[in-house]
């Protein structure tokens, strides 16, 4: 199994106390930590302006900007958002901004893009918003306009909803250009969603993986769907790798696995958020198969892993406080689920 691991922005309140000039320290402190271990094979941010689980007033740092920071402040790690909203930046334009981070990075850019879903913030930005299949028209139309600007260098495109007429890509992203190994089509895409009749068939058509329900019910529900896009398509269902994201929430003992949840509980208290809302994130965060023991962890994700889920990313909550639970995942589950590296992370 291969490992991603988000880093704290704010977006899920994880960086509430921390000063505003302190907090890109902590967040680069942790991309090192993660380009320092060598079972880390990504670091992943989110594309979101305002907070969850409820809208406020604390810090939120913009997805693409710390993409940049981290491609030059980092070696090795892969650089992953999950995932950037289509309709908040002109396709044409984030094709060319992915490209120059790719370059800045050495070839170390993943596309994560989906349709985007927080309507809060989308009105609050300015961005209306439109029903589920007109931005699911959009994210179609971009990937095309994606894989053209980084496969071409120029892109023509006549949509419902993006149109470009020789819009140029230069410099052209270095995968799938001058490192030897990378994916053909350029930047590797990620097309985030379980959308069953149309976010899946864009998968099937652009994806170089996917990501979506990571519960063993849900994903094999999901798999199978993609399976067969890929079948009325005529693609190798195989050649995409299907991941999934965790919140993980671990301790030596159940009783210090609790103790991490009672204080997941109460930071959300400190940040204002309603008790009717903290009662659902705990809930939540309990169905999920990563929070218990190490032992525990290791044997839910071999499960994932024998129906196909060969991608975890990963959050911590405390991690810009505390990093004793990522550092006893590193110690006790990874080495139980080490993977090759994959040929187009070598350069």
């Amino acid at each position: 199994m291969r490992f991603g691991i988000f880093i704290p922005q704010g977006w899920r309140l994880d960086l509430v106390g921390i000063e505003p000039a302190q907090q890109w320290a902590t967040m680069l402190g942790l991309a090192k930590h993660a380009d320092d271990n060598v079972d880390w094979e990504s670091i992943w941010v989110y594309d979101h302006f305002h907070t969850v689980p409820i809208p406020t007033g604390e810090a939120t740092h913009e997805a693409w900007s710390l993409m940049a920071a981290y491609g030059a402040a980092t070696t090795r790690v892969r650089l992953g958002q999950m995932c950037t909203c289509m309709a908040y930046r002109n396709p044409a334009y984030l094709a060319k901004v992915a490209a120059t981070i790719d370059v800045i990075s050495g070839g170390r850019v993943e596309m994560g893009i989906g349709a985007g879903w927080y309507e809060h913030e989308w009105r609050a930005f300015g961005y209306g918003f439109p029903g589920a299949g007109e931005r699911l028209g959009m994210l179609r139309d971009g990937v095309e306009i994606f894989r053209q600007m980084w496969t071409k260098g120029i892109a023509t495109h006549a949509g419902k909803h993006y149109t470009v007429d020789g819009a140029i890509c230069q410099p052209r992203p270095l995968q799938g250009t001058s490192l030897p190994g990378s994916a053909a089509n350029g930047i590797p895409m990620w097309v985030a969603g379980g959308g069953e009749k149309v976010t899946l068939k864009i998968a099937a058509q652009y994806a170089d993986y996917t990501n979506f329900d990571g519960s063993p019910e849900g994903f094999a529900h999901k798999s199978e769907l993609l399976k067969g896009h890929c079948d009325d398509l005529g693609r190798d269902y195989g050649e995409i790798t299907r991941s999934a994201n965790y919140n993980v929430i671990i301790g030596e003992t159940e009783k210090e696995v609790a103790g991490r949840l009672d204080w997941i509980v109460e930071h959300y208290r400190k940040a204002g958020v309603p008790e009717n809302v903290i009662e659902g994130q705990r809930k939540g965060m309990l169905s999920g198969p990563t929070v218990g023991t190490p032992e525990q962890i290791v044997e839910a994700l071999k499960g994932m892993e024998a129906q196909g889920m060969t991608y975890a990313i990963t959050n911590f909550t405390e991690a810009a406080y505390d990093t004793s639970g990522i550092e006893l995942f590193e110690r006790e589950v990874m080495p139980e689920l080490r993977h090759p590296e994959p040929s187009h992370a070598k350069g």
